[in-house]
């Protein structure tokens, strides 16, 4: 009855959307409260639960977020993002553009957060989008791909790492196995898949859309790398020397707070402020001028998140993933398939890829050990899983929707049916080696 429950409530989320015209903010509020009274919530509670998922979501993306929409509006308008367009182009050639961004967005996925990547490279996709005239979703979505499977496959991403804690596998061997498995994953479900996309029309966002500046007048490649950059590097380096810093160290607080995203951010457009700003003569008042216009671009994709976060909250607080795992756990398959399909049920139903991992995770305990089980590859097998098909009730799905400017119709056709192909692969690979194990 719960997931019948949630179908439902998932349809009606889509015609509110779709058909009523409602402002999907308003249409995530309707939603979680209809969803939250048939699942069973005392009526006193539901509106904490909203409140709850709200203030999460937000609480760990607001000041990532805004943060990223002034370090892209002026890495946009300072002409950075242009520069990097033309360093990629003369490295990769023109042609091979697209390897070039999901190279780059490998390479920053592995230390980032899926949102802060989100929105670190989507200045770059929207650069080369105007410089070469390209189909948008065609040239970005291999770069999403790749920072989607680094979140869900490889640690020190929050949901890998709990399950490697979890299972009792080994950091190093389920990044390996992940890496194994990760590369041929983003090249079918990024490289290939994207192209059967081209003919879906996209317009930017207008903050990340500038008239191309003369040569002479673009900042040097060095700045306009290190400053669009900052906080990749900054994350990558704190992320790397977490391990060899010890708890009872002094350093260890100063630590703990410079490597937080949010201090990361404003830290890093503090940099860009000055070195693609102030230094190069623009004024503050009109770099300022320029971040309340990037604010006001993101805003609802703010509120649209926060409203997927009310649903999120809903249905975890109502307890539908447990009554979702009783079903389950009698199927007749592989551990490590039946790990993949609880963990794909609970993402669908739930929307969110850590708590369907996390939830899957906690079913299959009882048969790490077992033959033919190996924990490292359970681990990347809940992974996949949990990337099944993103759609009207995953704040990715949002993300992903409102900065491509995408219908929902054409929104499930790329990024979900990408998540799909993802999960798919991802579970292909775990069997595979699970062969020569």
């Amino acid at each position: 009855m719960s997931i019948l429950i949630i179908f439902l409530s998932i349809v009606l989320l889509v015609i509110l959307i779709s058909y009523v015209k409602l402002n999907a903010f308003l249409a995530f509020l309707v939603v979680s409260i209809v969803a939250g009274l048939l699942l069973g919530i005392d009526v006193s509670k539901i509106s904490g639960s909203v409140q709850k998922g709200v203030g999460d979501m937000l609480g760990s993306l607001v000041i990532v977020v805004i943060a990223g929409s002034m370090l892209g509006k002026i890495v946009a308008e300072s002409g950075a993002a242009q520069q990097i367009a033309s360093g990629l182009s003369k490295a990769f050639g023109e042609k091979n553009i697209q390897l070039a961004l999901m190279t780059t967005g490998f390479i920053i996925g592995i230390p980032l957060f899926y949102n802060v990547g989100f929105i670190l490279v989507f200045p770059l996709i929207a650069s080369v989008v105007y410089r070469y005239k390209l189909p948008a979703v065609y040239v970005g979505l291999p770069m999403m791909a790749a920072l989607s499977v680094t979140h869900g496959f490889l640690p020190p991403h929050p949901s890998p790492t709990a399950l490697v804690a979890q299972f009792n596998a080994n950091m190093g061997t389920t990044l390996l196995y992940g890496l194994v498995i990760a590369v041929p994953t983003v090249l079918i479900a990024g490289l290939l898949f994207s192209k059967t996309l081209k003919g879906i029309n996209a317009t930017l966002l207008k903050t990340y859309q500038t008239e191309d500046l003369p040569a002479e007048k673009l900042p040097g490649m060095f700045n306009s790398l290190f400053s669009a950059l900052l906080p990749v590097l900054l994350l990558a380096i704190t992320t790397l020397l977490n391990p060899y810093i010890s708890d009872a160290s002094s350093f260890k607080k100063i630590f703990i707070f410079l490597s937080d995203p949010a201090i990361v951010m404003l830290l890093s457009l503090g940099v860009a402020t000055y070195t693609l700003g102030l230094r190069r003569g623009t004024s503050m008042k009109s770099v300022m001028d320029s971040y309340g216009f990037a604010v006001k671009d993101v805003s609802m994709i703010l509120l649209i998140m926060g409203g997927a976060g009310a649903l999120k909250q809903v249905l975890v607080d109502s307890g539908v993933s447990e009554d979702i795992a009783l079903v389950l756990d009698g199927v007749n398959a592989h551990p490590l398939v039946l790990g993949w399909i609880i963990a794909c049920i609970i993402r669908v139903c739930v929307g969110s890829a850590t708590v369907a991992g996390l939830t899957a995770a906690g079913i299959m305990i009882p048969f790490i050990g077992r033959p033919g089980v190996d924990s490292n590859l359970m681990v990347l097998s809940i992974g996949a899983g949990s990337l099944m098909f993103s759609h009207v009730n995953d704040a990715g799905f949002w993300l992903f929707k409102e900065y491509f400017n995408l219908s929902i119709k054409d929104t499930i056709r790329s990024w979900s049916l990408m998540e799909t192909i993802v999960a798919v692969c991802g579970l292909g690979g775990v069997m595979l080696i699970n062969l020569f194990l």
